[in-house]
């Protein structure tokens, strides 16, 4: 059958598995980190979660932390 997954399933999904943030940002930079994004190759959300993950570590973060984070990364492809 292989029909559409409903977008009602697909938010349960999303509130049960991830947390959401609100980002909120100067007008026009929402374009720019779009674009840097895109240049990249990976979407918006995966850059903000490449760029916290590699402050978190310059920051000295716990090893664990990080790693965790990484772990969940790929598990999620995010």
């Amino acid at each position: 059958m292989g029909g559409k997954t409903s977008p009602t399933s697909i938010n349960k999904y999303i509130a049960k598995a991830y947390d959401r943030v609100n980002l909120t940002m100067p007008k026009g930079k929402k374009d720019t980190v779009q674009a840097h994004a895109a240049a990249r190759g990976e979407s918006v959300n995966g850059f903000i979660n490449r760029a916290i993950d590699s402050q978190m570590e310059r920051d000295g973060a716990a090893p664990g932390d990080v790693e965790d984070l990484e772990e969940n990364k790929e598990k999620t492809g995010g």
